[in-house]
């Protein structure tokens, strides 16, 4: 890639190997005005087909950017969006497959078949119905199945050349974790009532009303700030650990760029160890992809239980 940074950032473009794409635009009028709308001083077209090279521009149906990585007016498409999709069409296509075939009373065969219902088993029997309850959990498994997959698949394709992870924007973290907190919200109030789920987040107090009250308000001020607080966090631990990873892979590749006046044994066996250490970095992203889906599922299962359960 040209631009290395644009593997973690959000924008209304693919970016490919500049021989992949090139552009002939012969005119400034042939230039798309988002494409020129950061650089209105430059008058020259080829510095835009230069620069432009190996930049899949995604087609604007329902919209028009106000940039390369702003949105503008109406609906615009941008590369995390369709990631998602493809992600979601992934798992659907999986997954109705499968569940059909376990509905006819097939049993599981196959290395993917074994594998995912190792995942959903796993998950239900030893983090959300011991964080949620016997009695009230299997309700909430299929929401929380389905985030550990999402988020595992779009973790996933921020290893993936040319393509990005959308858990690296904060907008698609934090739309997760406003899901997990509107659950937990309108289930609560469903199960205990609207009175009882707030007054859960106070404890009971044996004590002279004239310190109860006090008390009563500044705790139940205490635990709502903290619920707010811990569904934030959810969203950004995400966001920070998919960001992190990216940039400090981004770092280690940059010392190759840095190094490239340098002799040749000196070059050489940088890059060696640079690339080494890359190789060692992705398998620990790969971990890292895996062990955060699976984090925010066992903490969205441990806050909607909270939620649920007066005690």
């Amino acid at each position: 890639m040209s631009d290395p940074i644009l593997h973690i950032k959000d924008g209304y473009f693919f970016q490919f190997p500049r021989r992949w794409i090139t552009y002939d635009w012969h005119s400034l009028a042939d230039v798309p005005l988002y494409v020129r709308a950061d650089h209105p001083e430059i008058k020259n077209v080829h510095v835009f087909n230069e620069a432009m090279a190996g930049k899949w521009l995604i087609p604007q149906w329902f919209g028009t950017p106000k940039t390369l990585f702003q949105p503008g007016t109406g609906l615009c498409i941008s590369k995390f969006m369709i990631i998602e999709l493809l992600v979601a069409l992934i798992m659907a296509v999986v997954f109705i497959r499968l569940a059909t075939r376990a509905r006819d009373g097939e049993r599981p065969r196959g290395t993917i078949w074994n594998m995912l219902e190792a995942f959903l088993v796993y998950l239900r029997d030893t983090v959300i119905r011991p964080s949620i309850g016997e009695h009230d959990a299997d309700r909430y498994v299929p929401l929380l199945w389905t985030m550990f997959f999402f988020i595992l698949g779009c973790n996933l394709m921020g290893l993936v050349p040319w393509l990005g992870s959308p858990t690296a924007a904060a907008s698609v973290t934090l739309a997760l974790a406003i899901v997990i907190f509107a659950t937990g919200i309108v289930m609560g109030i469903a199960k205990l009532g609207p009175l009882g789920w707030i007054g859960h987040f106070v404890p009971h107090m044996d004590i002279m009303l004239l310190l109860k009250i006090p008390l009563w308000l500044a705790i139940f001020g205490l635990e709502i700030w903290g619920t707010l607080v811990k569904h934030a966090v959810l969203g950004i631990r995400l966001l920070a650990n998919m960001v992190a990873g990216h940039l400090v892979l981004l770092g280690i590749l940059g010392i190759i760029t840095a190094m490239s006046a340098a002799g040749l044994a000196q070059f050489s066996g940088v890059s060696l160890i640079v690339v080494i250490g890359s190789v060692l970095l992705d398998c620990l992203e790969l971990f890292v992809a895996f062990l955060q889906a699976y984090v925010f599922v066992f903490l969205s299962a441990i806050f909607i239980g909270a939620s649920i359960h007066s005690h």
